[in-house]
């Protein structure tokens, strides 16, 4: 199969992972910010995660570059038109982008300034390009149950204006949800929908309380349903969707190679897995790279492809218009 002329549709990807290298040199040009190297080859070195990592911290140290040129508006409407554009080359036909806000604020932004940016970035991308979109707000674990209230109330007026869902991030402990019951509660509330990183590191049990206590709907990586009874029977019997990264798992040691990772067996066993990049620049991949790797170790046949295929259709926060439209493109 030609991979890359397939239409795809990605659900899990990080607007601060996913910086062109000659963005982040252009930018810090532009306003004075101080980077380690402002040649291309030896920044991308910097930040591009090894597959030998040590860790999922290991891997999340490099966010930091980014960051520093993500803080006006200007700057973060163009990182996302550039990251569908991106997309669009390697025939993404849906794209959910989530970020978030509290990070972009270090320079005087406020929360609603941030997602409105963004928003603007991917409508630019939407009337340029044959893509669509949305947007997830990501609350960092590392951060207080107050923070991500905040992010909630702010990012309220935006859904089904181009925002979607919810999303906890960051480093993964054991037993995170209890702290966020209240917030993602709201959340749901008022119409967001719930997606979760758990089971990202050794914690398949996270996965479990995610859907329990918080109500997700679909999980960041998922890996360690497999070594937790429990969870793999609650994400099966319920159809929890999970957005399985593989290169990303690799390089942050959930799985030690490609051929370890569950994704293929998950997926012969009825579990529903969807191909996505996590971070295109820190994981130095594309929705097409990921979807070669998994063949490569699995020999997906075109109803393997198709199925997962339909499965992120599905599995989306579109409305029901961009569903259709998006099975239009198969």
């Amino acid at each position: 199969m030609n991979f890359l002329a397939l239409p795809k549709i990605e659900l899990h990807c990080h607007l601060d992972g996913s910086l062109r290298a000659e963005t982040i040199i252009d930018i810090a040009q532009k306003e004075e910010i101080q980077l380690p190297s402002f040649d291309k080859d030896e920044l991308q070195k910097e930040l591009i995660a090894p597959l030998e990592c040590e860790s999922l911290d290991e891997y999340l140290k490099r966010f930091a570059l980014p960051n520093l040129v993500m803080q006006s508006k200007e700057n973060l409407r163009r990182i996302t038109f550039e990251l569908f554009e991106d997309a669009t080359r390697e025939n993404v036909k849906y794209l959910e982008v989530r970020f978030a806000p509290l990070l972009h604020t270090l320079q005087g932004l406020g929360v609603e300034e941030v997602i409105q940016s963004v928003i603007e970035g991917m409508r630019d991308a939407e009337s340029r390009y044959e893509i669509k979109g949305n947007i997830i707000l990501s609350c960092m674990r590392t951060m207080s149950a107050e923070s991500a209230f905040e992010v909630v109330e702010k990012g309220k007026k935006f859904l089904g204006n181009g925002v979607v869902a919810i999303d906890l991030c960051a480093s993964e402990e054991e037993s995170f949800c209890k702290k966020f019951v209240d917030p993602i509660a709201l959340a749901k509330k008022y119409g967001y929908r719930v997606t979760i990183h758990a089971g990202e590191t050794g914690i398949g049990k996270n996965v479990l309380e995610a859907v329990e206590m918080l109500g997700a709907e679909r999980i960041g990586h998922g890996v360690f349903i497999k070594d937790c009874a429990e969870a793999y029977k609650i994400v099966k019997e319920r159809q929890v969707v999970l957005e399985m990264c593989p290169t990303s798992n690799v390089q942050t040691k959930a799985v030690h190679n490609y051929s370890e990772h569950p994704i293929y067996k998950f997926h012969k066993d009825g579990i529903k897995v969807t191909f996505n990049t996590d971070n295109r620049t820190v994981s130095d991949t594309t929705m097409a790279k990921e979807i070669h790797l998994v063949n490569n170790e699995f020999n997906l046949s075109e109803e393997d492809y198709r199925q997962i295929y339909l499965n992120s259709v599905e599995a989306s926060f579109a409305d029901q218009e961009t569903k259709e439209w998006c099975l239009a493109q198969y």
